[in-house]
């Protein structure tokens, strides 16, 4: 698959060979929800948490005599059934990542960006350099590229001035070749890859 490559400046750079076993699989929606599903369930805090009978503030004495009052024998009232007792079997902090094989989410970021490939999202960009850290040059070189949500993969390091011209910029991401994952490549509708990054990522996905 060949693509042309073109600057900031929207002028074209040449043209790259995309390798077919990266960029032209056919896209699998139950690979990709899977591989999203792993991604999003390890991100999740798992912090939820309720107070047990043994940790609310009521006193721990019994309420009234066990016979004789005609109504039902209780404990304290930490029991789950009274109004601000302790709750039964609540949520706890806990991890909700699982398991998923390292060829299975090598495979998942294939077909994220066969996906963009095949939808006509992906760009080549030859670099992603600037001269000075400008928040309002490098805005305007994406607004004349018709850039609205994009994310540029970069080589294994991400230029310093370029990234900091960036950071404020709305719907505009910059990550490094290692920081390439399917979520993040589904959810903008533009996926720029540089010609560095392209080099990282077909040495990471062989």
């Amino acid at each position: 698959m060949e693509l042309d490559v073109i600057k900031l400046d929207g002028k074209t750079a040449g043209s790259v060979n995309l390798g077919e076993d990266i960029f032209g699989l056919e896209p699998r929606a139950d690979i990709l929800h899977r591989v999203v599903r792993w991604q999003r369930n390890k991100a999740q805090a798992g912090t939820h948490k309720v107070k047990t009978r043994s940790e609310t503030s009521y006193s721990t004495r019994k309420i009234y005599r066990q016979k004789g009052t005609g109504g039902a024998r209780h404990g304290d009232r930490n029991a789950p059934i009274f109004r601000k007792g302790g709750i039964y079997k609540g949520p706890t902090p806990r991890s909700h990542a699982h398991d998923l094989p390292k060829k299975f989410r090598k495979l998942g970021l294939k077909h994220a960006l066969s996906t963009k490939a095949a939808t006509g999202d992906l760009v080549v960009l030859d670099a992603a350099t600037l001269a000075e850290a400008k928040t309002s040059v490098l805005a305007r070189q994406v607004k004349n590229l018709g850039w609205k949500r994009v994310l540029i993969l970069d080589g294994v390091k991400v230029d310093a001035k370029f990234a900091r011209a960036a950071r404020n910029i709305k719907g505009l991401d910059v990550l490094p070749s290692m920081g390439a994952n399917v979520y993040d490549i589904l959810k903008r509708d533009t996926l720029v890859i540089t010609k560095a990054g392209l080099e990282a990522l077909e040495a990471r996905l062989q």
